[in-house]
């Protein structure tokens, strides 16, 4: 009996551990960096219709197992002293796909500042559907956020 119940408790070990494995907590693409190399500094400085300003490898800092790249030393200073300020909602995935319940890339040039906190989504098409009833959409999203990291989308690997 004892042999069975070491057997399961190590069964749910390795079952618990896959739970787990999916998406990282950070979007971040494989040579650009988190949320594509854009500078999440300079979103809260920029009006809304600018695209996203991308940042440089000089100015790079390493937070939550993600690369950040920033356009000068001072948005870099400021991240590195308050990053939970600065960072995206739900790890820079698309905001409207986290709140359907999966993950997916953004475009950083896809992006609003709600309530000083900065959302990023897909595309252009997946930003103006998240924007038509955002506060509902930010709510599902923020009851999804972090157990979608878990899900992938069924149409193949979720990082980009």
């Amino acid at each position: 009996m004892k042999i069975f119940s070491n057997l399961i408790v190590v069964l749910g070990f390795f079952l618990s551990a896959n739970v787990f494995a999916g998406d990282p907590l950070i979007y971040s693409h494989e040579t650009k960096g988190a949320i594509k190399g854009a500078d999440v500094v300079a979103y809260f400085s920029l009006d809304p219709t600018d695209k996203a300003v991308m940042g440089k490898e000089a100015f790079s800092h390493e937070w939550q197992g993600a690369t950040w790249k920033f356009s000068n030393a001072e948005n870099l200073a400021l991240f590195k002293a308050n990053p939970e300020a600065y960072a995206p909602q739900y790890g820079g995935y698309c905001a409207f796909s986290v709140a359907h319940g999966f993950t997916t890339s953004i475009r950083p040039d896809s992006w609003k500042i709600v309530d000083g906190k900065l959302y990023l989504n897909y595309s252009r098409i997946s930003y103006m559907r998240w924007k038509l009833d955002m506060e509902d959409k930010i709510r599902e999203a923020d009851e999804n956020w972090p157990t979608v990291l878990t899900v992938c989308e069924e149409r193949g690997n979720c990082k980009e």
